[in-house]
């Protein structure tokens, strides 16, 4: 009889109190939320959030990752400017994403429409395009030494059947980076199964309206199917773009390992990560590397924040007035 008249009385006072019995299972929803994404923000904190710190303080420092820092100021990002290293390998990494993204993407977007036309058979040709992503970068990076060595690489002897002279690919620094460019393009499966699911969902009523107009395949592409996949083009410009810049295992595999660095031109290869990764480990410059991450980490947000305000004229989100 206790527990019934106990029980009771909450209820009135819910009752009376509406917005009271509201705010506190909110606050009860708030706080199982806090419970569920707990484990991401532990792991944002211990790996991402406190390292980028840390490097931030480190960049400051002369540290060898053994002995003890010593304040050096804005030496660091001094010598920034007067090392012509990274003027180089930033250059190159520019080149190299300014061949590699549209590139990449122009195959991915081919290749998807090509699946959009096979019908059933489109679940076995997007598992082949998308098992490439799953070869470890390091494999890559020996593959391209195999496929395009330029005596016995299997590239030039296809060129070599159709009559064509295929170029020193890893020994000629004009070769070096369009060769690291087709290579990359084996990993192009994961954004053609994003473009896919983007094509897709095109409506169909659009494509009948164009035809009914009598709209040809080129102008029925450029006005219905691109404005309605340019927010997944943007997205994956964005993305191809950061992981073009931040590119490192295949050159360092293929021109950077103790057998290769001898015998192979790696001057054209030497991307910034990759002479980031140099100064870090092989020369233990702690504190100059995170300077040089510091410095990746702005080319990296300016480059997207100019990406993202150019965007603005092409794409096209549902329910713009444009």
């Amino acid at each position: 009889m206790t527990i019934t008249a106990t029980g009771a009385k909450r209820r009135v006072r819910s009752a009376q109190h509406p917005e009271r019995g509201r705010s506190r299972w909110r606050r009860r929803d708030t706080w199982a939320a806090y419970g569920f994404i707990s484990p991401w923000i532990i792991g944002f904190l211990v790996f991402t959030a406190g390292p980028m710190i840390a490097s931030f303080v480190l960049s400051f420092t002369n540290y060898d990752g053994i002995g003890a820092s010593h304040s050096v100021g804005f030496a660091n990002y001094r010598h920034l400017f007067q090392d012509p290293a990274v003027a180089k390998s930033l250059m190159n990494t520019l080149i190299f994403a300014v061949m590699r993204v549209p590139l990449s993407m122009a195959v991915a977007l081919l290749l998807a429409m090509l699946l959009l036309r096979v019908g059933r058979a489109s679940g076995f040709f997007r598992t082949i395009f998308y098992l490439p992503v799953m070869t470890p970068s390091v494999a890559v990076g020996i593959l391209f030494l195999l496929l395009f060595n330029g005596n016995v690489g299997l590239i030039n002897h296809v060129l070599g059947l159709v009559g064509l002279h295929g170029p020193a690919w890893t020994t000629d620094s004009a070769w070096i980076k369009p060769g690291l460019v087709l290579t990359s393009l084996w990993s192009v499966g994961s954004t053609v199964i994003i473009y896919l699911a983007a094509l897709k969902n095109v409506p169909k009523d659009l494509y009948e309206a164009a035809e009914l107009d009598g709209v040809g395949r080129w102008n029925s592409f450029r006005h219905v199917t691109f404005p309605q996949i340019s927010g997944t083009l943007f997205f994956t410009l964005i993305v191809n773009t950061i992981a073009s810049l931040q590119t490192f295992t295949e050159a360092y595999t293929a021109f950077f390992g103790s057998s290769n660095s001898q015998t192979y031109s790696n001057d054209a290869a030497l991307f910034y990560v990759v002479y980031l990764f140099q100064q870090a480990f092989q020369y233990t410059h702690m504190g100059y590397a995170s300077a040089l991450a510091w410095l990746l980490f702005l080319v990296v947000l300016v480059i997207t924040v100019i990406q993202a305000k150019v965007s603005k004229r092409f794409v096209y989100y549902e329910g713009d007035e444009r």
